[in-house]
């Protein structure tokens, strides 16, 4: 890693916002200053030098023996694809017809009559698939902003069995990419109280709906409640809103609670992104009476509200202008055990036995990794067959232009004690790639996440799969905690000419396992592949699922 000269950094000339607007300022300016050329960049040995700490932006980066000098044709990205280990690809399905948005998406798996559909969407954009033929998908239904009320979309959802039919549950919260605020410091919240003022007045809904699913279709939704997690209101319509909403696909496999990531009120707000106003924690819902849930729970760490500033101020990333503080997602559940992602504010773990009262148990503080998300995904699918647990950031910028995010294995058998023990290994190129190191690829490098505990069927033991943007997915072989290693990868083209500028370092951003069919859906800026392996997941089922899904395994 490059040395780091310091924390601080160069004062910048516009005055901070006034603490009463809930923006953070107790450590003043320290934002990073932009490294040195000479610090990071290509290796004798053939590896990349990331720099050790870099301010928010995504802007791209030349270096010497980068993307813009190998792929200088095709706007800085390699158009090749790449297959290394006994992995298939099925199927491949690009273009905008299956591109609800080029820049990000989730996804859903459900049946109907005997037919498995995919759902792929983000907010008003949207996709059904009829994905019963793996070799043969078909387009149900094409969702964009036309087909939406004001202030409604398509949130990020969880679909359990409950009671004899599906049960979709969406987050809504405030969008995370705004015109109003930008990376650049007279743009941030820290320095444009008027872009914070329209953020803080837009007319919208935060929390989430209840839906009843009669079949694929966006007709056949059926609302059952709508919740606000603003708990200064009574009227859960659109309208100004506190705080964030529900963030990303809440936790709730079909039983008695659900936990979402949310900031309820403007003053959750200790985070130093300068796009985004809220530091999330976690509510704990019950869910017995789907037309009334009600709250029973909340927590967040100390530190985390404006009120704790001393708190606050004793975290080393205070003042960045650049690092997420709180949660980006729920917690990952597994028994009585919440597992926490919090962004800067580390690893926690919470005892759920009695959600009302969620009580942390242990804490760990993550090795910084500023500017990109640190501890964004926590990944609990092999915790009980070998107490490891796996917390990962993911990068914002591209050409590694910041440091790189590892995923920690942690050991957390005893959860009051977790210790981190080890990393997975860092992805190499293919042979047969011009570049040594996947700095050189154009894009973002480095994992996304690991998929959705949402997905039909058990997750394989000693086997995960991310992705991992211009890497596109890596397949890991953890059945060895203490060696770990990569066993395949599909990397789809880094490069299409139907991809806007804006979305073209965004590559593969999703994966989706349907582990009853043995199937790995990969998304990515430019469409949908489907990849098999007989030797790591089994024969894989191209047609008819054997049964239908219903429930979250693990």
């Amino acid at each position: 890693m490059a040395a780091v000269s310091g924390l601080l950094l160069v004062s910048h000339a516009p005055a901070l916002a006034d603490t009463s607007d809930n923006i953070p300022n107790v450590c003043g300016d320290r934002r990073p200053a932009d490294p040195a050329a000479g610090e990071y960049g290509m290796q004798l040995d053939g590896s990349f030098r990331h720099p050790g700490l870099t301010p928010a932006g995504e802007e791209r980066f030349a270096f010497p023996g980068g993307a813009m000098d190998l792929f200088s044709k095709t706007k800085g990205y390699d158009p090749r694809s790449y297959v290394e280990g006994p992995i298939k690809v099925e199927a491949a399905y690009r273009g905008a017809e299956f591109t609800p948005d080029y820049f990000h998406t989730w996804q859903n798996i459900v049946d109907f009559d005997g037919r498995r559909y995919l759902f792929q969407y983000d907010r008003t954009e949207a996709r059904v698939y009829d994905v019963t033929d793996v070799k043969k998908v078909t387009v149900v239904e094409k969702l964009s902003g036309k087909d939406w009320k004001v202030a409604d979309y398509w949130g990020a959802s969880t679909i359990q069995w409950r009671d004899g039919h599906y049960v979709m549950i969406q987050s809504f919260e405030q969008k995370r990419q705004v015109e109003e605020l930008g990376d650049d410091p007279k743009k941030s919240k820290f320095h444009n109280p008027d872009g914070v003022e329209k953020l803080r007045n837009a007319t919208t809904f935060k929390g989430f709906k209840v839906y009843r699913l009669d079949g694929p279709r966006r007709k056949d939704w059926k609302l059952i409640s709508t919740v606000t997690t603003d708990p200064t209101l009574t009227d859960p319509k659109p309208g100004v809103q506190q705080g964030s909403g529900s963030l990303d696909v809440p936790y709730w496999t079909g039983g008695k609670y659900m936990f979402i990531a949310t900031a309820p009120l403007d003053s959750w707000s200790n985070t130093e992104v300068p796009t985004y106003l809220y530091s999330a924690g976690y509510q704990a819902y019950d869910m017995s009476d789907l037309g009334h849930p009600k709250k029973v729970g909340e927590w967040h760490r100390k530190g985390q509200i404006a009120s704790e500033s001393a708190a606050y101020a004793k975290n080393p990333r205070c003042g960045n202008q650049t690092s997420w503080m709180g949660a980006r997602m729920p917690m990952a559940v597994s028994g009585r055990y919440g597992f926490a992602a919090l962004g800067g504010f580390g690893f926690s773990v919470l005892d759920l036995k009695n959600p009302g009262k969620m009580t942390e148990i242990s804490h760990l503080d993550l090795p910084m990794s500023v500017g990109g998300t640190e501890a964004d995904n926590v990944d609990v699918s092999q915790y009980a067959e070998t107490g490891m647990v796996y917390v990962s950031g993911y990068p914002l910028g591209e050409d590694c232009h910041e440091p790189y995010k590892d995923i920690f294995q942690i050991d957390a058998k005893d959860p009051r004690h977790p210790r981190i023990v080890g990393t997975l290994p860092r992805p190499k190129p293919a042979p047969g790639a011009k570049f040594t190191d996947y700095c050189q690829r154009g894009g973002s490098f480095g994992p996304k996440r690991s998929g959705y505990y949402t997905s039909p069927g058990d997750p394989e033991q000693g086997l995960m799969m991310y992705g991992f943007y211009n890497a596109g997915v890596q397949f890991f072989d953890t059945s060895d905690v203490k060696h770990p290693k990569i066993v395949a990868q599909f990397v789809p083209t880094g490069y299409s000419k139907n991809v806007p500028d804006y979305a073209l370092g965004n590559q593969t951003h999703g994966i989706y396992v349907e582990w009853d069919r043995k199937i790995v859906w990969v998304f990515t800026n430019d469409g949908i592949y489907a990849v098999s392996s007989k030797k790591l997941l089994g024969p894989p089922n191209l047609g008819r699922p054997a049964k239908p899904y219903r429930n979250s395994a693990r």
